[in-house]
């Protein structure tokens, strides 16, 4: 089962967690991305996040449909942000659950890295003093 989103509004890690509970789940792996204050050395003011949505949830799918046959999980979401978010907001959540942590773990960290490289969503670091894009995707 899978719970894909694209949003320009906050996301909501407790009830990320509550979907993805279930009585033969015994381990949940959680992901949060948060804006941080700094990028190599440089002050963050914060970041903006763009999406070529309609092929983002496609590819975010994809990633989710390979989790679900490559480990033994029960269930995925991906969720992102796009707009602007400050300093400790979260562009991103990834929750797995499984009936054992290590398929979670291992399902969680391919979904993160694989959304890194192949989902169109792109990110603007805006610093103090000036910005540029970051993590271009096809």
């Amino acid at each position: 089962m899978t719970n894909i989103k694209i949003s320009s509004a906050s996301l909501d890690v407790q009830s990320c967690i509550a979907w993805s509970r279930a009585p033969e789940a015994g381990g949940i792996d959680v992901f949060i991305g948060s804006v941080r204050n700094m990028t190599k050395g440089k002050s963050v003011v914060r970041l903006e996040f763009e999406a070529y949505e309609s092929m983002a949830l496609k590819e975010m799918e994809k990633i989710a449909a390979y989790a679900l046959t490559k480990w033994p999980v029960h269930k995925i979401l991906i969720h992102h942000r796009t707009g602007v978010l400050a300093v400790g907001e979260i562009p991103v959540i990834i929750v797995v659950s499984a009936a054992r942590r290590g398929a979670a773990f291992e399902a969680c960290r391919y979904a993160i890295d694989t959304l890194k490289e192949t989902v169109p969503i792109w990110k603007k670091e805006v610093f103090e003093d000036g910005e540029h894009w970051v993590a271009a995707h096809p």
